[in-house]
């Protein structure tokens, strides 16, 4: 006994107790492990994407559902135009659009001043197409002739930079920079983009959705709740009128008509998963209200001259957050899943930001082909994102169930 209350007695708070149970719950610290790591992987987004275009929208239809691990060479051709450098930090939001348009090939062979490649293809009947040396290295204006002098070359760059080079020196830049061999982990979809990249940035809305629609259904939730548990009478009459009318409606048609109501679009299903979120909170706040405020504390609060609010969201509110933190866990993973029911239904994230319900919907039809794994990916992603949720919920109520003994 001694031990045990010394244990007890250096721990601190009984919160730092309740994080002492929930890392011994080995499922649900690794699900709070994993979640962690996704939530790093949505951050760094386009960093560590092979496609770094915005949206990840880099197509190609020559490169269309290619196995995952497949290895394809390309010759990439610099585009003549101007395309502005982003910095690190925009390029973490929103991507780097391609300098370079970028042609799948089997074969390519040098001829003079100019590079010969012949198209990619499954059935080996490729295109043979011609680019100039200087055109695949350099972004050139309109009008600027290529002269060329000897072994020499003089050009204009679309900055107004003038070049001299030689034959030899493009070709080395070119095998060097310009020919190289992409690897697609994932296979890629029938637009000829790479599954992966769509995955990774997929976890961006899934993750949003989720702690946007969260924020929004505790905020609604606990404050109304609040008041009807605390002041009860006609406030507690009135609020859980309210509450049983949008509690009767099915949620997903509720956030469905919601959905129409505010229209199509990435912020709209924050707004529409939140406002059909905020329920189950507001009856579980209401409930912890109404019982704690009958407590001693409560009333050495109102002897003391403290105001309503004040003993509302300072005093009652902390002792009532355990079961609203388990809920929230579990609201989560619905939030997950809803954003991915009405990308389904196309009337979610809408195309071409890459959202894991909109990959199903676009894939599904390859269930019963050879590229069936296009549709079971985002499928698995959804499913272990929503399983970790879960895990994390069953542990917090393990962890601050004050009941639980060590």
């Amino acid at each position: 006994m001694f031990l045990r209350k010394k244990k007890y007695d250096s721990t601190g708070s009984l919160s730092r107790l309740a994080w002492m149970r929930f890392c011994k719950n080995r499922i649900a610290f690794g699900s709070l492990v994993f979640i962690g790591l996704v939530s790093v992987i949505s951050i760094t987004g386009y960093w560590i994407t092979p496609d770094k275009t915005p949206m990840v929208n880099g197509q190609n239809l020559l490169l269309a559902t290619q196995k995952p691990g497949s290895g394809i060479t390309v010759l990439k051709v610099v585009k003549n135009q101007d395309i502005p450098e982003r910095n690190i930090f925009y390029t973490l939001l929103y991507g780097q659009e391609s300098r370079y348009s970028e042609y799948p090939l089997s074969e390519f062979r040098f001829s003079n001043d100019s590079i010969q490649i012949k198209e990619y293809s499954k059935d080996s009947s490729g295109l043979e197409i011609t680019f100039h040396l200087a055109n695949v290295c350099y972004p050139l204006r309109e009008n600027s002739g290529i002269i060329k002098t000897s072994n020499q070359f003089r050009f204009i760059t679309l900055k107004g930079e003038p070049v001299n080079t030689s034959v030899e020196e493009l070709r080395a830049v070119i095998l060097k920079n310009n020919i190289v061999k992409k690897t697609f982990i994932l296979g890629t979809d029938r637009y000829g983009r790479d599954v992966l990249s769509q995955l990774i940035l997929g976890t961006r809305v899934s993750l949003s959705v989720g702690f946007i629609s969260v924020a929004i259904s505790l905020l609604i939730g606990i404050f109304l709740g609040a008041l009807a548990g605390y002041f009860g009478g006609r406030i507690d009459a009135l609020i859980s009128w309210f509450i049983n009318v949008v509690w009767a409606v099915p949620t997903l048609l509720l956030v469905i008509a919601v959905t129409f109501a505010l229209g199509k679009g990435f912020w709209q299903v924050f707004v529409a998963v939140g406002l059909t979120m905020w329920v189950e909170v507001a009856r579980v706040v209401r409930g912890q209200f109404m019982s704690l405020r009958e407590k001693e504390f409560v009333e050495a609060a109102k002897a003391l001259g403290y105001r309503n609010f004040r003993i509302i969201f300072r005093h009652i509110l902390p002792n009532a957050m355990a079961p609203v933190i388990v809920i929230s866990a579990a609201n989560f993973a619905s939030a997950i899943l809803l954003e991915a029911g009405l990308s389904f239904l196309g009337i979610g994230v809408q195309p071409p930001m890459p959202s894991w319900g909109g990959m199903i919907k676009e894939n599904y039809a390859y269930i019963i082909l050879d590229y069936a794994y296009l549709a079971i990916l985002p499928g698995l992603a959804i499913m272990i994102m929503v399983l970790a949720f879960m895990l994390i919920g069953n542990g917090l109520r393990d962890a601050l169930d004050v009941r639980t003994v060590d």
